[in-house]
C-alpha cells in the first residue's frame, strides 16, 4: 500500500462522496402537489441532502438558474431561496429573491450558492474566466459559506471544464476545495457484471462515445478571515 512520508507537504485530498441513483419511484412535491424535477440529473432528495448539509436554518441558499426543486428544497427546510443573477458579465453579480424581498438585504450573506457549468457566458476554457465566474460567486456567501459546482449540466452548450481546471480557477478565486461528490444518473446493476453469466448489454452511445451516466458536484468553502477564527 501506498504510504505517506510524515514530511509529504502535498495537499490533503478532497473527501469524496456518493448520490446513487433512487431505487424507489417517489418524488417530492411542491406545495401545489406537483412532482419536483431533478436538478439537471440529480434527485430532489440529494438537493435537499445538499442543502440541510451545507447550510443552518434561516440561510440563504441562491442558484443560477431558479431552478423550482432547489427553492422547494430550501423552503422547506426553512432556508430563504434565491437567485444568482447577472447582467452578461461576471461582476457585478447579485442575488435577487423568489419572493421579491429586496436584494441588498441578502448581498454577501447566503450560507450557500447552487451553481451549474458550462454557461453561456462563461468561457470555461479559460481559466482566468472561470476564475472571475467563481469569484463572483463567492462574493455572495457570508463567512464560513458554501459554494457547490454541478459540472456538465446548466444553460450553456460550451465544452464542460475538466474537473481540475474548475478546482485550480476556484483556488485562485480564494476558494477552498472541500468535496467532490459524484451522483449517477443511472441505477447500478444489481448484478456485477463481470460476474453475471449473461450477456452484457451493449452500453448507450451517442456520436461513438458512452453516454454519461452521472455528473460531478464540487463542494468550495468560502475562505476568509471571519470563517478562520470561527
Amino acid at each position: 500500500m501506498p504510504q505517506t512520508h510524515p514530511t509529504d507537504t502535498r495537499p490533503t485530498r478532497a473527501p469524496v462522496g456518493l448520490f446513487l441513483h433512487p431505487t424507489h419511484t417517489y418524488r417530492p412535491t411542491d406545495s401545489a402537489g406537483r412532482a419536483l424535477p431533478d436538478w439537471y440529473g440529480v434527485h430532489p432528495d440529494h438537493v435537499a441532502h445538499l442543502i440541510a448539509r451545507y447550510t443552518r436554518a434561516g440561510d440563504t441558499v441562491l442558484e443560477t438558474d431558479g431552478h423550482p426543486t432547489v427553492a422547494a428544497a430550501a423552503e422547506h427546510l426553512h432556508r430563504y431561496p434565491g437567485i444568482a443573477v447577472t447582467d452578461g458579465e461576471h461582476p457585478p453579480v447579485w442575488p435577487e429573491t423568489l419572493d421579491g424581498q429586496s436584494a441588498v438585504t441578502i448581498r454577501h450573506d447566503a450560507g450557500l450558492v447552487l451553481a451549474t457549468l458550462p454557461r453561456l457566458d462563461i468561457d470555461t476554457r479559460d481559466v482566468h474566466d472561470l476564475s472571475r465566474a467563481l469569484h463572483s460567486w463567492q462574493e455572495l456567501l457570508r463567512p464560513g459559506g458554501f459554494l457547490v459546482v454541478l459540472l456538465a449540466a446548466g444553460l450553456g452548450n460550451g465544452a464542460p471544464a475538466p474537473r481540475s481546471t474548475v478546482i485550480a480557477a476556484a483556488r485562485t478565486a480564494g476558494l477552498l476545495y472541500h468535496q467532490h461528490i459524484p451522483a449517477l444518473l443511472v441505477r447500478l446493476p444489481e448484478v456485477e457484471p463481470r460476474t453475471d453469466p449473461r450477456p452484457a448489454d451493449r452500453p448507450p452511445l451517442i456520436g461513438g462515445r458512452h453516454v454519461r451516466a452521472h455528473r460531478d458536484l464540487v463542494v468550495f468553502a468560502s475562505i476568509t478571515p471571519e470563517a478562520t477564527d470561527a
